[in-house]
Parts: C-alpha cells; sequence; structure tokens
C-alpha cells in the first residue's frame, strides 16, 4: 500500500521498513547519511537512487518527521543489539577455536604463530 505517491515515486511499507518503491534503500538508509551531514546530491550519487526518488524520500521524511525518526531510533535500537550478540557469540566461538590444540602435522607452524604473537605483544 503506498504510503506517498508522485508519478513514478513511492514510499512503500515493507517486512524491512518504509522502502523506496522499487529499490532495496530504505528512508533509514537515507537517514543515515542525513544525520552524517551528507548532502542530498551526495547521498543521490551514493545511493542508486533518481533525483525524483531522492526528492520524494526527503519529502516524505520531513512531512512526518517525528514518525520516521521514532522509527528509525528503534531500527538503530535493533541493530545495536544484534551486533551486540553476535559479537559475544562470536568472541565465545573464537575463544573455544583458540583453546583448540593444533592440528597433527601444524605444530611447528602453530609454534611459529605463536612466537609471532608474542614478538608483537599480541599474547604473553
Amino acid at each position: 500500500m503506498p504510503l506517498t505517491s508522485s508519478p513514478e515515486t513511492t514510499i512503500v511499507r515493507s517486512d524491512r521498513g518504509l522502502v523506496i518503491a522499487g529499490t532495496r534503500v530504505t528512508l533509514y538508509d537515507v537517514m543515515d547519511y542525513l544525520h552524517a551531514g551528507w548532502p542530498p546530491k551526495l547521498i543521490q550519487n551514493w545511493l542508486p537512487l533518481s533525483a525524483e526518488q531522492l526528492d520524494c524520500a526527503l519529502s516524505y521524511i520531513e512531512a512526518h518527521r517525528s514518525e520516521v525518526e521514532q522509527e528509525y531510533q528503534t531500527v538503530l535500537q535493533i541493530a545495536q543489539d544484534n551486533r551486540q550478540y553476535w559479537e559475544a557469540r562470536n568472541r565465545e566461538r573464537l575463544a573455544k577455536i583458540a583453546a583448540l590444540p593444533p592440528k597433527a602435522g601444524q605444530e611447528e607452524i602453530y609454534a611459529k604463530l605463536q612466537a609471532w604473537k608474542v614478538q608483537l605483544g599480541l599474547t604473553s
């Protein structure tokens, strides 16, 4: 269901949130660049958008600023939670892998790697 419409561009709600129709670009992508201080022309050049698509997105953001900003903050929080979850999970997995003894026949190269780590100050 279109939320706003122009002759060729529409902002639609998908399972990914508010999306510029016909693209994979969300309004949250545009918001990232706006919050970083990028000018619209640079955003248009960076994202695969036409001038009309970007204008439609910017108009929609401006017309619905509070709702879009609230959704954007929710999206950022979910992304941060996901990142923290996977970083913790990867730390645990990498610690288990590091604790494994070297495979048979790789003891010499493992010893050299450990010596380099000590030399670089990565381990003691």
